[in-house]
């Protein structure tokens, strides 16, 4: 998830840590907590994977990618692009869950039609599961529960209910544009 979320953010423009902590923390906080922790491992695995370049401060031309500490300013490489191409076309269980469907739904826009169209499915069905999970559940302690406990499991089964209705409408969407020939 961080991955794609790192490899999608340079793929916009090049940007240093400090810049992507800041992007990241407003791009991922709607869907789980960020672990700033995380950042810096990530992207020197990607750098040494050869999907993302570092340009020292040494090594820096411009007087905008400098400042008094000498940030480090990262960019995707032509194989990072290619990887989030790849990243970005794997429809399976991790595109589903809660973090990888929003790292996902990120960058839809770089996401094909069909592959979209997938992942929106998943989800929803997913979702759905989780639905079906928590009606029966419900179902099942009945009036053995107090009345908060009994209203907080309905209040998370109206959010799962509101979840299915987006996924719903976002598939729909999907399909009309695929109809119409448009592609976002």
């Amino acid at each position: 998830m961080l991955e794609i979320a790192v490899l999608g953010l340079l793929s916009e423009s090049p940007m240093h840590g400090y810049e992507l902590r800041k992007r990241l923390a407003s791009l991922l906080g709607a869907f789980r907590a960020f672990s700033y922790g995380s950042l810096y491992p990530t992207l020197r695995r990607l750098s040494e994977a050869g999907w993302i370049s570092e340009e020292s401060p040494l090594d820096a031309t411009s007087a905008t990618s400098r400042s008094r500490r000498g940030k480090r300013v990262y960019q995707l490489t032509a194989e990072g692009k290619e990887h989030l191409a790849d990243l970005l076309a794997e429809v399976g269980p991790d595109a589903f869950d809660d973090e990888g469907f929003g790292a996902r739904l990120a960058f839809f826009a770089q996401t094909r039609s069909e592959i979209r169209l997938q992942i929106l499915e998943g989800r929803r069905r997913r979702v759905e599961e989780q639905r079906d999970g928590m009606k029966s559940a419900l179902g099942r302690t009945g009036e053995r529960v107090d009345r908060y406990t009994r209203v907080l499991h309905e209040h998370g089964l109206e959010s799962v209910d509101r979840e299915v209705r987006w996924l719903t409408e976002l598939i729909e969407h999907e399909r009309s544009d695929a109809g119409n020939g448009t592609d976002n």
